[in-house]
């Protein structure tokens, strides 16, 4: 069989297994099929994600469910004002031997997992938000100049609430560009709420399988980035993300009216490997534009930021990369 060959059928029964997956899913978090797919576009790029979403629509349900179907060791962290890094990274203590001598033991904080659900990460100070920066990139943590590793793979799902900023700590630029995508939680419709109601209220509630292994998905992360990305999609990627910035001179008018910053590489990087996981769940072989304009939001709206006058105006980010995206590809946008 052909390298090629051998690389379609690697894509084709990760295809058929993304589907399991999401079957399995859906039966705890149902519908907001939009919401899963981003989530399970992160973890398929092993990057982190950022859910925002107003309380009580299942954003916590989510994570767990997926550390259950993707065979995950998970783990949980309330962020309050008064939590300390040593909280969720583990600190060294000094023991006493039978024989008298004295060491240092490290404890291992909740980070030492593979899929660290930071709920509410805005209420907690910028020093602790700060200690999962290097967890979230290098994938190891520091303590008292020694390196701790963590075990692969390692993803971040953090929560925000968009309501009741006050005593928030705003995420500083530097750890939001860490999260891969932004994932907005909206209502759900009419229809998914019926079923939401008819299913969690009663005696018992479906439970969801378990579909894959964390080895099985470290192998769904190679496979991602094997896919092929035409110069096509590779062009419009760099195009949008240019398009992004207001110190360019191809950015469009409302770009540089209203933006302060824009995205920089990572956000082109995150646009490559999204795309490609966007067309895996969707069992396509290949990214097409139509997967970039999709993706464009949640990999570019927390990688920009408005000036003072354009909040002042309520100019919406939404908007603004909306009018990007009809700027680097005007055929795509329209349809």
């Amino acid at each position: 069989m052909s390298e090629g060959a051998e690389l379609v059928a690697e894509i084709e029964a990760l295809g058929t297994k993304l589907a399991d997956a999401k079957a399995s899913i859906t039966r705890r978090f149902i519908g907001q099929e939009r919401v899963v797919d981003l989530t399970l576009s992160a973890l398929l790029c092993g990057g982190h994600g950022l859910l925002i979403g107003l309380p009580g629509l299942g954003k916590t349900r989510l994570v767990d469910t997926l550390s259950t179907v993707m065979g995950l060791k998970g783990a949980r962290v309330q962020f309050t004002p008064d939590l300390m890094p040593a909280d969720i990274l583990g600190s060294e203590v000094l023991e006493t031997a039978p024989d008298g001598s004295r060491a240092f033991r490290f404890i291992q904080g909740p980070v030492f997992c593979q899929l660290l659900m930071a709920d509410e990460i805005n209420r907690a100070s910028p020093r602790t938000q700060s200690a999962l920066l290097q967890a979230m990139q290098e994938k190891s943590v520091t303590i008292a100049g020694k390196a701790h590793p963590l075990e692969p793979p390692f993803h971040v799902l953090a929560t925000q609430n968009p309501i009741e900023q006050e005593g928030t700590y705003p995420l500083p630029e530097a750890q939001l560009d860490r999260f891969l995508v932004q994932i907005d939680v909206p209502y759900p419709d009419r229809q998914t709420e019926h079923e939401i109601l008819l299913a969690t209220t009663g005696i018992e509630e479906a439970a969801s399988e378990t579909v894959f292994s964390a080895a099985e998905l470290i192998a769904a992360q190679a496979v991602v980035r094997r896919m092929p990305v035409g110069e096509a999609v590779v062009n419009l990627i760099l195009d949008l993300v240019r398009a992004c910035r207001p110190d360019q001179p191809e950015a469009p008018e409302i770009v540089r009216d209203t933006l302060a910053w824009g995205p920089g590489p990572r956000a082109a990087q995150a646009l490559m490997l999204t795309v490609r996981a966007q067309a895996l769940l969707q069992g396509r072989l290949a990214p097409s534009p139509e997967d970039v304009v999709s993706m464009a939001a949640p990999v570019l709206k927390h990688r920009m930021a408005l000036t003072f006058a354009a909040r002042a105006r309520n100019v919406a980010l939404d908007d603004v990369i909306s009018a990007a995206v009809a700027h680097a590809a005007p055929s795509e946008a329209a349809a």
